[in-house]
């Protein structure tokens, strides 16, 4: 099914089968898809502000989660986060930021399954959204990257 975009979501990276690898819900979730992209009331002026959305179905059309979300979930749009901001760390080697013949960015090991990290090909804005996608991870950094270490000191801290 094809990721939409909603008045104030436009996605650039996908997580299209996280039903799969839905903490205890697993296979039997309302949480279809995850994914980072950009507020579309921005990206029309040239910024952008970047989101996290979780999407599942209402009927038959993928649709908006509710705000409240289980931690595990949480951490899995963490885990999204961090293989995108890898990805985009050499980016620039692609005319598109990516490669149009391999949107996986890569399938990460969640109980049993795997978590498929992707470029929204479903996009048909992708080749503008992605370029601003990326300017805002650029124009983020300082904020993100502080937020990082101090995640990552937490979690050496705890012995992971």
């Amino acid at each position: 099914m094809k990721m939409p975009t909603a008045p104030s979501h436009k996605p650039v990276i996908v997580s299209e089968n996280y039903e799969r690898v839905d903490g205890r819900l697993a296979r039997n979730t309302d949480a279809k898809s995850l994914s980072l992209g950009l507020a579309e009331r921005n990206a029309d002026r040239g910024a952008a502000d970047l989101l996290a959305k979780v999407w599942g179905y209402e009927g038959d059309t993928l649709s908006e989660q509710s705000v409240e979300l289980p931690l595990h979930r949480v951490l899995d749009l963490s885990i999204l986060i961090c293989r995108s901001l890898a990805h985009f760390r050499d980016a620039y080697r692609y005319e598109h930021l990516y490669d149009p013949q391999k949107p996986i960015l890569d399938r990460i090991g969640l109980q049993g399954d795997a978590m498929t990290v992707a470029v929204c090909t479903g996009n048909d804005s992708i080749h503008d959204d992605i370029k601003l996608f990326s300017q805002a991870l650029s124009d983020d950094d300082e904020m993100l990257s502080e937020r990082l270490r101090v995640l990552s000191k937490i979690l050496k801290d705890m012995g992971y």
